[in-house]
């Protein structure tokens, strides 16, 4: 009995430091004080370690995304897949665009994007609240690989903790800072696409917390249930992929990535 009660006191301490903990001890740190803030306030919805938490506000958020200009004039939306940004992939719907997102940590052997026509939905009779959920919109999108998106107006990105200069985490797997790489490397993005994001205003934490290095991707603005922020970074974004900075679990786990590589080093790929 004292075996299993060990065993599951350990799978508890491994979840809420993280999938992915030891890569970098201060970002292990601040997402546990953020997960441990969250879930002690009562703030969270559903389950909150080693993940992108849901929390009670990013209705609001994403209420508040939809009123900025780059919003408005964004007509192709990619988005992450996260409980906390449903608001914002039902809002893009709504507001008729197209709305790129991942399947969740892309995938296994299957193309890695699923594309949400907001037309094709409404002619099929598929409900927008349906398919704004990670789940419908794998099941209900077009399945695309990075080569088929279209330049993006927009990109959205999930985040456990931000700066006002534009510093971001997610849950520390580094599929959003390999993500936007890869659109660079592909012409999908360039230095005037927002990358944007909607968070707790608890998940915006003083500069000194998260420094930025040089292969991450900064966040141009952040939107809260409280408050816009434009951030105030004079950091230019990365021009791609540090692919000496790739982990070997992302090759080994990430199916398409290893010959992502290959054609982009060889200038196979073009914009």
């Amino acid at each position: 009995m004292h075996s299993t009660l060990n065993s599951t006191l350990e799978a508890t301490n491994e979840e809420k430091s993280g999938r992915w903990a030891g890569r970098n001890l201060d970002k292990d740190q601040l997402r546990k004080e953020i997960w441990e803030r969250l879930e002690n306030s009562g703030l969270n919805i559903g389950p909150v370690w080693s993940r992108i938490s849901n929390w009670v506000g990013a209705d609001e958020a994403a209420r508040r995304l939809s009123e900025l200009d780059i919003w408005k004039k964004a007509k192709v939306v990619k988005c992450n897949p996260d409980p906390p940004q449903i608001p914002v992939r039902l809002r893009a719907l709504y507001d008729g665009k197209l709305v790129y997102m991942p399947v969740p940590e892309f995938g296994s052997g299957e193309l890695p994007w699923v594309l949400l026509d907001p037309r094709k939905l409404e002619a099929d009779g598929i409900q927008f609240e349906m398919a704004a959920t990670s789940a419908g919109a794998v099941q209900v999108g077009q399945r695309l690989h990075f080569y088929d998106l279209l330049p993006l107006d927009i990109a959205v990105c999930g985040c456990i903790a931000v700066t006002r200069v534009g510093g971001r985490t997610g849950k520390g797997g580094g599929f959003a800072d390999l993500e936007l790489g890869l659109f660079r490397e592909l012409g999908k993005i360039n230095s005037d696409t927002p990358i944007v994001t909607t968070v707790h205003s608890s998940m915006v934490v003083d500069d000194n917390r998260l420094p930025v290095l040089e292969h991450d991707s900064l966040l141009n603005w952040i939107v809260t249930e409280k408050e816009v922020i434009k951030t105030a970074t004079s950091k230019a974004q990365p021009t791609g992929v540090s692919w000496d900075l790739v982990q070997p679990d992302q090759f080994r786990d990430i199916w398409f990535l290893e010959k992502m590589k290959e054609d982009i080093l060889a200038g196979k790929v073009t914009e």
